[in-house]
């Protein structure tokens, strides 16, 4: 479920502001992210995973559960 990325970014107390600043893309990207429009691409599931202290595999369960 792609709320759970929002639970994993407030756990971390992180704004969206400040993922998206500190992934280098637009904060919509990250709002689409949470809302389950659009999954992040590959290439940011680490670094979100880093962020928020969970696996990569929990990033991408994220939006293969749904």
């Amino acid at each position: 479920m792609a709320n759970l990325l929002k639970f994993y970014r407030l756990r971390a107390r992180l704004t969206q502001a400040e993922v998206a600043k500190r992934l280098n893309v637009d904060q919509t990207a990250v709002s689409h992210w949470e809302r389950g429009d659009n999954p992040p691409l590959q290439k940011y599931r680490p670094q979100l995973a880093a962020l928020y202290g969970v696996t990569v595999d929990e990033i991408s369960a994220a939006f293969t559960s749904q």
